[in-house]
């Protein structure tokens, strides 16, 4: 049987070295993984890691504000607009329907980044914690992968069962699973 760590999603190496680790947190819609991702990364952020977090939508969505230079740039015909000010970028990007989580972390994230928590991409070979509100099954997930789900109901499930104000709990597992490399906290 083959684990999340051995699918090649999880393995791709990148120059350089391995790439950025991904865990996907899934669910229904209003299940609570959207706040549970948003009370977790304080935990992992205190326990040293610098996190990224990539959501899908399948609703699609518009961050550009009407009237502003960037809406107005893409209106125009740009494909890409990048946003720069002291210490934040935003990129608005045409992007193809099925890009795919591994070239979003590629193209986009830098080796700094510890852990991608990716809210989504329930059929992808990442591992995954699964946020259930009222039964299993509620979302149709492969146990390949599994590392834990997030309940407060009775789930019948060979990984562990959390519950969701169990912060600091879920924030072990990650910590276990998947350790800060410690390359990039070497002082030089």
């Amino acid at each position: 049987m083959r684990t999340a760590a051995s699918c090649p999603a999880v393995e791709m190496k990148k120059a350089g070295g391995m790439s950025i680790p991904v865990l996907c947190f899934v669910g229904r819609s209003n299940s609570g993984k959207t706040t549970l991702i948003e009370r977790l990364i304080p935990e992992l952020v205190k326990a040293g890691y610098k996190i990224a977090t990539v959501k899908h939508s399948g609703h699609g969505f518009d961050l550009d504000t009407e009237g502003k230079d960037s809406w107005r740039h893409k209106r125009a015909g740009a494909s890409t607009v990048l946003v720069l000010s002291k210490g934040s970028l935003a990129m608005f990007s045409d992007v193809d329907d099925d890009i795919h989580l591994t070239d979003l972390r590629d193209r986009f994230l830098d080796k700094s980044i510890d852990l991608i928590i990716a809210e989504g991409w329930k059929s992808d070979n990442f591992p995954k914690i699964v946020v259930v509100r009222d039964q299993m099954g509620e979302v149709p997930v492969s146990s390949e992968g599994l590392l834990a789900v997030v309940s407060n109901k009775k789930v019948e499930v060979k990984v562990p069962v959390i519950d969701p104000d169990d912060i600091p709990a879920v924030a072990a597992l990650i910590v276990k699973r998947f350790p800060i490399k410690k390359s990039r906290h070497v002082e030089t």
